[in-house]
């Protein structure tokens, strides 16, 4: 049995990921957002994209 192998960067916010040589994955801790084949091209997107933040507390209507 293997284990697998995991690869992780944090950019603005936002996890780049990568899973048993498979495409790196630009992730907010709820959604996927996009797949790349190259690290490069994740870390350009998730460059662009604005700033991360997590809401603390749900708003009120």
């Amino acid at each position: 049995m293997s284990t697998p192998m995991l690869n992780k960067l944090h950019i603005n916010g936002y996890d780049v990921v990568r899973v048993n040589y498979g495409p790196w994955r630009v992730c907010t801790p709820k959604d996927r957002l996009a797949s790349f084949n190259s690290r490069e091209q994740a870390l350009a997107y998730a460059a662009t994209l604005p700033g991360y933040r997590a809401r603390s507390r749900p708003m009120a209507r």
